[in-house]
């Protein structure tokens, strides 16, 4: 659908630093390493992670391990403002042209990249003025500091509205078996029709940690008609979408990367992805 490459899973790096597992330099490249070795070569960033440390912690990492440039891809968000960062009273979002700008160089400096492969506004504000967000995507472009262009937790209003001005390549929504509302309220209907291609963050749900007998009882059916866990079934009901939805795993853990990667593989019959919607809604279609 897009030009940019980007690999099926995503890798999450969001609680590889402060906000999980803390990794040291030496941790980081292993866990890098173990995603390239499964085929998993996009990592996915916002500038946020860790306090503000995630990226520049993960940037020395890469640094030292002397990779091709072309054998993985970087994927970082800018717009959200944390309290008491700065001089920052309250939380907020923050997209002047300026503010984009210096966001993107900082995130390529804490990298240690001459180029972002795909760069995302984190979060819709209702103060957003798209003419100050064209004016800096546009630089970047042309600059080739960023590869592809794209939004997160954007509605299809708020795509509309930045459509004016600017193309939307991808959009990272919270998706899942457990939390489908875009597969009815339009959204993803509309990202198919604008060729945006969805990123689906937090792809598991709330199964691990909220299930319903009904729910687990037709999945763990599933998993054991496809010879596959349960994890694996929730990301192959994604995938079965044909909007192309790519999973970002926020894992550390390396079997569920592995496992992550090898759901690519299961092909659900049409049948088996509408018991498992209708055990997840409690309720048959219309």
């Amino acid at each position: 659908m897009n030009k940019t490459k980007i690999s099926t899973p995503i890798q999450g790096c969001m609680t590889w630093g402060k906000w999980g597992a803390n990794f040291a330099t030496k941790a980081y490249q292993q866990q890098i390493e173990v995603c390239l070795d499964l085929g998993v070569s996009t990592f996915d960033h916002a500038d946020i992670y860790g306090g503000y440390t995630t990226e520049a912690e993960f940037g020395k990492a890469l640094a030292e391990m002397n990779l091709q440039r072309d054998s993985f891809q970087l994927i970082s968000k800018c717009g959200i403002q944390m309290e008491n960062f700065r001089e920052n009273a309250t939380k907020h979002y923050q997209y002047d042209a300026a503010y984009i700008l210096k966001s993107a160089e900082q995130s390529l400096q804490n990298l240690q990249t001459d180029y972002l492969d795909v760069f995302l506004l984190h979060r819709p504000s209702p103060l957003m003025q798209v003419t100050e967000i064209q004016k800096a995507v546009a630089q970047l472009l042309q600059q080739g500091k960023i590869k592809g262009f794209g939004v997160s937790n954007f509605n299809i209003q708020q795509m509309a509205l930045l459509q004016k001005v600017v193309s939307i390549d991808y959009n990272q929504i919270q998706i899942a078996l457990t939390y489908s509302d875009s597969l009815t309220n339009g959204l993803l209907d509309y990202m198919q029709t604008h060729q945006i291609q969805p990123m689906a963050w937090n792809p598991l749900g709330s199964y691990f940690k909220s299930i319903t007998p009904k729910l687990q009882k037709s999945v763990q059916k599933m998993a054991t008609k496809y010879k596959a866990t349960e994890d694996q079934i929730l990301l192959a009901w994604l995938h079965k979408h044909p909007s192309q939805i790519i999973p970002v795993m926020g894992t550390t853990n390396s079997n569920r990367v592995q496992s992550a990667k090898e759901s690519t593989k299961i092909q659900l019959e049409l049948q088996d992805w509408f018991v498992l919607w209708e055990a997840a809604r409690g309720k048959q279609v219309d």
